[in-house]
């Protein structure tokens, strides 16, 4: 069922570990299907992706923390290359990028 009760196709990822002799459940996502989606945002051009690319880049050039984080957007998530805690907000996005840009 989908977050309003419909029902909905969706797909399931599951990672296991066997642990005291048992498998367990060690990471579980699970997701819409996405043809299901029926509101999509309209599509961009290579284009457009290259520069808002450049903006993020152009951000992380400044060395500016500030800069970097005010790119993404408020309920944001950055799952960062050289550190498994997953930033959910803009202080921790800010934080991460305070010892990346150092």
């Amino acid at each position: 069922m989908g977050a309003t009760g419909d029902v909905v196709k969706a797909r399931y990822t599951y990672t296991y570990v066997y642990d005291n002799n048992q498998w367990k459940i060690a990471h579980h996502h699970s997701s819409i299907m996405p043809e299901s989606i029926t509101t999509v945002a309209a599509s961009i051009t290579e284009e457009e992706v290259r520069g808002l690319f450049q903006l993020w880049n152009g951000a992380l050039d400044t060395l500016d923390s500030s800069a970097v984080a005010d790119r993404y957007a408020k309920n944001g998530v950055l799952l960062p290359t050289v550190s498994d805690i997953p930033r959910t907000d803009y202080d921790s996005i800010k934080d991460y990028f305070d010892s990346f840009v150092q």
